[in-house]
């Protein structure tokens, strides 16, 4: 297993683990933000998992894969990440975290667009019909 996975399940699990830790009053919307904390992590580090060595921070073509989640969603780790941060800001209910949110929705557009055009460039027909079957 490699050393960034295990990095990113343990960042992963402490920032689930906060969401007990920390003193607060659990509102609904605390609810809804902590189980959708929970669920949108479990996607991103299984996502993250079944992706393999095709991770990379900056778009490669290693290999297409379109195993697991990403046979429904073609960037489950950015919709995820998305998600997480949702969570987040209902979690914790900080204004200042929609910022953070705002930026970070339009980044993971371009990213994917990014991706979209590396894996195109190397797998043509194979990814437009990958693209055809699956979201994001």
């Amino acid at each position: 297993m490699p050393a960034l996975f295990v990095v990113q399940v343990i960042v992963m699990a402490g920032l689930v683990s906060i969401l007990f830790v920390v003193p607060h009053q659990w509102t609904p919307a605390r609810i809804i933000g902590a189980v959708i904390i929970i669920v949108s992590a479990a996607l991103l580090l299984t996502a993250r998992y079944q992706l393999g060595a095709s991770f990379a921070v900056t778009a490669q073509a290693r290999v297409l894969v379109t195993r697991g989640v990403y046979s429904r969603v073609r960037n489950p780790i950015y919709v995820s990440g998305v998600f997480l941060l949702v969570g987040v800001c209902m979690f914790f209910q900080k204004p200042y975290l929609l910022a953070i949110l705002a930026l970070v929705i339009p980044l993971q557009i371009w990213r994917a667009r990014n991706e979209a055009r590396v894996l195109d460039a190397k797998f043509g027909d194979a990814y437009r019909q990958y693209r055809r079957q699956t979201w994001f």
